[in-house]
């Protein structure tokens, strides 16, 4: 008959000081990034997204926008839920993407082409797109210069170019291929047609105009 069975050793290992400490301050670390991110978690706010493409001046729909609870940055300004309702019916000011956020600043209740005003579509080859990003509002000036293959008698050699006044509307991307970038500017009535007549005989160029105090 077999004897009573003994129980199992439990060895005892000695507790480092150091290892211990570590464990601790790892521990208390953890601790602090969860509660960190338990507190960003818990600050979230409730803002309004885009869900679908809404080129510039078309006027916003509740169909156009989402919602989202995010935690936001106070340096980040977009339009909270609540505030929902008041963007829709307005126009959009720049070009909207879908996942992004709409910002106040991205929409406006007023006509991007004003009363008196007139839109003048203007093709840019690549050589002719300035480097700075065109963004609907910027200030441009239409300058006619003379006909490619003209003969320049040099009578004129110190007369000032005549230019128009511009207001970029929207600018398109580059075009496959030509990389021709076609850009709405809106110019008084008056200015319009000859604007079109420029572009139409290959006459004009776009320049950017200084902001208002530059």
């Amino acid at each position: 008959m077999a004897g009573p069975v003994a129980p199992p050793r439990v060895s005892a290992r000695r507790r480092r000081p150091g290892v211990i400490a570590l464990s601790l301050a790892l521990i208390a670390a953890g601790g602090a990034g969860v509660a960190v991110l338990l507190l960003q978690v818990g600050n979230r706010t409730d803002v309004v997204t885009v869900v679908r493409d809404v080129q510039v001046g078309q006027v916003l729909t509740e169909d156009d926008l989402g919602k989202a609870s995010v935690a936001l940055d106070p340096a980040v300004k977009a339009v909270r839920v609540d505030d929902l309702r008041s963007v829709v019916g307005k126009r959009a000011a720049v070009e909207l993407k879908p996942g992004s956020l709409l910002a106040p600043s991205q929409v406006t209740k007023d006509n991007l082409v004003k009363a008196g005003e007139q839109l003048v579509p203007i093709g840019l080859e690549p050589k002719q797109i300035p480097a700075t990003a065109l963004v609907p509002g910027q200030k441009v000036e239409l300058v006619h210069v003379p006909a490619q293959g003209s003969t320049d008698t040099g009578e004129k050699s110190d007369a000032a170019p005549q230019t128009i006044d511009g207001r970029v509307v929207k600018a398109s991307s580059a075009a496959p291929g030509t990389g021709i970038v076609v850009v709405d500017v809106a110019t008084s009535a008056t200015d319009g047609p000859t604007a079109a007549a420029w572009v139409s005989a290959g006459t004009l160029r776009m320049v950017l105009a200084a902001p208002d105090g530059g």
